[in-house]
């Protein structure tokens, strides 16, 4: 065993491996961080994605249906009629 250790390619190899893995700028660590990184990126890419495909089937909506732009009205600018009253519940958060 001690043969193997004291072998010169066994030392610059061990040195190389540790260089790489450790020491370099783009160690193992970063190279583990970054990769996290571009799976939460890669994440928000698709969420945003379906956001716009949603926003994208309402603007099409509200272009030609008026029962939608009635319906949006209401719900998001609380939009009432002259002969309606509209009561806004908000929920608080328990702390």
């Amino acid at each position: 065993m001690w043969k193997i250790v004291k072998n010169k390619y066994f030392i610059v190899c061990f040195v190389f491996l540790l260089i790489i893995l450790f020491l370099d700028e783009n160690n193992l660590m970063v190279v583990r961080s970054l990769k996290r990184d571009v799976s939460e990126l890669e994440y928000i890419i698709d969420t945003m994605h379906r956001g716009i495909r949603q926003d994208s089937i309402q603007a099409e909506r509200l272009k030609y249906d008026l029962d939608s732009i009635e319906r949006y009205g209401r719900e998001v600018y609380f939009m009432k009629r002259d002969d309606e009253d509209v009561f806004v519940i908000k929920e608080e958060d328990e702390k």
